[in-house]
């Protein structure tokens, strides 16, 4: 079965096939069956994003289609930058420009709490949708570590591996990723799906 992912995201492809490939997913980008879709993000949770995304670039394909919408969630800033982490700080900044703000507005801060959330949504062209959610609990790091990964994976520290995201290989962040438990849990569901 060959899946649309509802991004332009190429970071977002790389995790997704990896773990949906082992299902016999293909998954490919909207620009591979020639659509091009922008989908403002006005839901208040990664769940209501996750769906308006995946639901319109399914409707302009006529394929299955599945979105991730996923963000960082700091304790002390009430769950900021939560759904906006994408968006943190306005349209001028860049992934470092996003994390060197936030790090900046937790200065002085000793709870460092954090998680990441991602929200999956796969919508079917029969009205049909899976949907699943995966979470990953860590700490903010003072400093960005790390040459691997993409947006706050520098500054987010997993404690029990004394490393940040950035500092961890491909394989080692899947494995525990709030994106890599919401695509295990997806896969799960759309395994009993498919079945039907």
């Amino acid at each position: 079965m060959k899946l649309v992912l509802a991004s332009k995201n190429a970071h977002k492809l790389v995790e997704m096939k990896d773990i949906l490939s082992q299902l016999g997913m293909e998954v490919v980008l909207e620009s591979d069956v020639g659509v091009d879709v922008d989908v403002e993000e006005t839901g208040a949770t990664f769940e209501e994003n996750a769906y308006l995304k995946a639901h319109a670039v399914m409707e302009a394909s006529g394929l299955p289609a599945i979105a991730d919408d996923s963000g960082l969630c700091v304790d002390a800033l009430n769950g900021a930058p939560g759904v906006y982490s994408a968006r943190y700080g306005g349209p001028g900044l860049d992934d470092a420009g996003r994390y060197k703000l936030l790090l900046e507005n937790m200065r002085g801060q000793l709870d460092r709490r954090c998680k990441f959330v991602s929200a999956i949504c796969c919508c079917f062209p029969n009205g049909d949708r899976v949907e699943a959610r995966g979470e990953c609990a860590g700490t903010l790091a003072y400093a960005p570590k790390g040459e691997d990964g993409f947006g706050y994976d520098p500054i987010f520290f997993v404690p029990g591996l004394k490393k940040t995201f950035a500092e961890l290989s491909p394989e080692e962040k899947n494995a525990i990723s709030h994106r890599g438990n919401a695509l295990k849990a997806f896969r799960e569901k759309l395994e009993t799906y498919l079945k039907k």
